[in-house]
């Protein structure tokens, strides 16, 4: 059972995004992957969920079907940095497992798991088109390839630069 609140801030928040899209329904993936950008653990609690659906007139299964459907979509708390390492053929002609191990013992975690203090995510994803730079990972959208152990832990460094001044 989550403990996540709705506040009013979140809601008016929830509401100029809806506003932005006309309120329309057929707009209900950018309408997540933006109010999904809005929660700090990177997903879309079920209260928020269910806001978006009453705002919408649709189902709440709707909005779920969405957010399990899309990979970039979350109804689970992840880190405030999600890395998504590509697993498609081609990523694992060039050794992708490779670069999974340097993060994982980098982030002190493995697939699937999140930080201690919540600053990164790690999971698979499917192919993201970069396999002109293969074997390569997303970070926050961000795309980074050509990976090798330097680059991955500079990269990884960068953003605990950024999340500690």
């Amino acid at each position: 059972m989550e403990n996540f609140k709705l506040t009013r801030h979140l809601a008016s928040k929830i509401d100029a995004i809806l506003e932005s899209h006309q309120t329309d329904k057929n707009n209900l993936v950018n309408i997540l992957l933006e109010v999904q950008s809005l929660i700090p653990q990177n997903y879309i609690p079920e209260e928020v969920a269910k806001y978006v659906a009453l705002k919408l007139n649709v189902p709440t299964s709707k909005v779920y079907d969405v957010i399990t459907f899309f990979s970039a979509l979350s109804d689970k708390p992840k880190g405030r940095h999600v890395i998504q390492l590509c697993k498609s053929t081609v990523c694992r002609l060039n050794k992708y497992q490779t670069v999974r191990d340097i993060l994982e013992r980098e982030l002190g975690i493995t697939m699937g798991e999140t930080t201690k203090d919540g600053e990164f995510s790690l999971e698979y994803t499917a192919c993201f088109g970069a396999c002109d730079i293969s074997p390569a990972f997303r970070i926050d959208e961000k795309v980074y390839g050509n990976l090798d152990e330097n680059k991955i832990v500079e990269i990884i460094n960068s953003y605990r630069r950024i999340n500690h001044g």
